[in-house]
């Protein structure tokens, strides 16, 4: 799986994914970029386990995001960030549940490199990653969470779209009811393409829907089953 997974579901995961949801997914909560106090927001348990956020969790977060305010930030985009990291854990205990995959090397300079690339420049990530107490690019705390993300990815990956299956039916359908009027809408004039030069675009769209429905579906049952207590705003 790339970068595009965690874009096309940024409502659920707010690109990049934030490093705490790793370090307790992945068992190295004792990690920390900064030595501060912090105090917690919010915790999450599905009964067995406890998954906190705390206000350093929140930061990390808008410091991956380009154009995001750090200094301060605003209350606004830390509660958006609560609420999406509230997902995220609910993802975190779920996935404690299965095997851990160990990402390699390769894989977690492929992940640095993606991250950089939504930035103007290094000297810019590098910049906003000291803000919340990163030394760097290859800060070994922040390759730790590269390295973990790649993990949580391949998670993901396991969990949702191994298992989006795309009928050929579905493909005909989607093809008639939804390309061909689009395209004809668009394009007056134009030859509509057939469906065999779109099928393989039809069924990663269908693909696409289906894991963003399914990621909803497991998102709505858990906050069933979870306690979420906020315990301070932001």
């Amino acid at each position: 799986m790339n970068y595009d997974f965690f874009e096309k579901y940024k409502k659920y995961f707010l690109f990049p994914a934030i490093a705490v949801l790793y370090f307790n997914l992945f068992g190295a909560t004792e990690v920390r970029a900064q030595e501060t106090v912090d105090k917690t927001v919010a915790s999450i348990s599905d009964g067995v386990r406890t998954e906190l956020i705390t206000y350093s969790d929140l930061v990390w977060q808008l410091a991956l995001q380009p154009g995001a305010p750090l200094a301060p930030p605003s209350s606004e985009s830390l509660n958006r960030t609560l609420q999406l990291l509230i997902n995220q854990r609910l993802f975190a205990l779920e996935a404690q549940r299965l095997p851990r995959l160990a990402p390699t090397e390769a894989e977690i300079d492929a992940e640095i490199k993606r991250v950089l690339t939504i930035f103007p420049s290094t000297a810019e990530f590098e910049r906003r990653l000291k803000l919340v107490g990163f030394d760097s690019v290859r800060d070994d705390n922040f390759e730790r969470i590269m390295a973990q993300r790649v993990a949580i990815e391949k998670y993901l990956d396991f969990r949702f779209r191994s298992f989006a299956v795309i009928t050929p039916e579905e493909e005909t359908k989607y093809y008639r009811e939804v390309f061909v009027p689009d395209f004809r809408r668009r394009y007056p004039g134009l030859l509509t393409p057939n469906l065999e030069e779109k099928r393989v675009e039809i069924n990663q769209t269908l693909k696409e829907e289906k894991v963003a429905a399914d990621i909803q579906t497991f998102l709505d049952d858990a906050k069933t089953r979870a306690e979420i207590i906020v315990l301070s705003e932001v």
